[in-house]
């Protein structure tokens, strides 16, 4: 199973792009502002798009995806969300006014996107990956993933605060080689990471006790400018942790 990070940031910049994964060549988890780095002949190959949520920097280039791969693709892409997440792409973005409803285009019965509610527990069997579908705890209904085939699994936690329901998801798999998780303030900000509902990195160091694995660790969702005082805050707090940073462009095979 290959992961390329297309987008690990908590906003733009040079060299910055929000929060996306290419897994293999046909899931994208999250379709922020590093969908970007895709070719076309690479977004028309996708076929499975997995929403944490409906912020934006999580959902950006999803309505220029549609108008993109639009007459390219052989059949429509899923998109997999929890039924809030698809609510409020219908209502506030593919609404034809503020974007073309290509739930809808060219037909309703081959449209280029086609939403499908996925619920926390839930877990998709695509080819020779599952996809796990975890809540955990935003300011806005959000969920975590677990991605696993028989060559490893890795997770990526959405945006999230301190939760129980992420970690016990994880621990009832045997095996878990790669985390991605989100530390969007350092700790000089964890009153704002409270009201937020993200994690600093006291908030994560906390949690990470309930994990039973030893994945690498990968920081992802930082506040650009913060990205070094946040990986040195985990890092002092996780020292028995195997703790990195992680920047666009980062490839992984499992």
């Amino acid at each position: 199973m290959d992961v390329r990070v297309l987008g690990s940031s908590g906003g733009v910049g040079t060299g910055k792009g929000t929060t996306s994964l290419l897994v293999d060549d046909d899931i994208l988890i999250d379709a922020g502002t590093g969908v970007a780095q895709l070719s076309i002949d690479e977004l028309s190959r996708l076929r499975h798009v997995f929403l944490t949520h409906s912020h934006l920097d999580h959902i950006a280039y999803l309505p220029l995806l549609g108008d993109t791969v639009f007459g390219l693709i052989p059949e429509s892409i899923r998109v997999y969300a929890l039924p809030e997440t698809l609510d409020a792409l219908r209502r506030h973005i593919f609404n034809d006014t503020i974007w073309p409803d290509f739930t809808r285009i060219p037909n309703k019965h081959e449209p280029v996107f086609r939403f499908q509610p996925l619920l926390p527990g839930e877990t998709l069997r695509l080819e020779s990956r599952s996809v796990e579908a975890i809540s955990v705890n935003h300011t806005v209904p959000c969920m975590g993933y677990r991605v696993a085939s028989d060559s490893g699994a890795f997770a990526i936690s959405g945006d999230t605060t301190s939760n129980d329901s992420f970690w016990e998801a994880l621990n009832a798999h045997p095996d878990l080689e790669l985390l991605l998780v989100e530390t969007a303030f350092s700790n000089k900000d964890e009153d704002l990471a409270h009201l937020a509902r993200h994690y600093c990195p006291k908030l994560l160091a906390a949690d990470l006790c309930k994990l039973r694995h030893r994945p690498r660790i990968y920081i992802i969702h930082a506040k650009p400018g913060e990205e070094s005082a946040i990986l040195r805050e985990c890092r002092e707090l996780l020292a028995e942790r195997d703790v990195s940073g992680l920047a666009g462009g980062a490839h992984f095979t499992l």
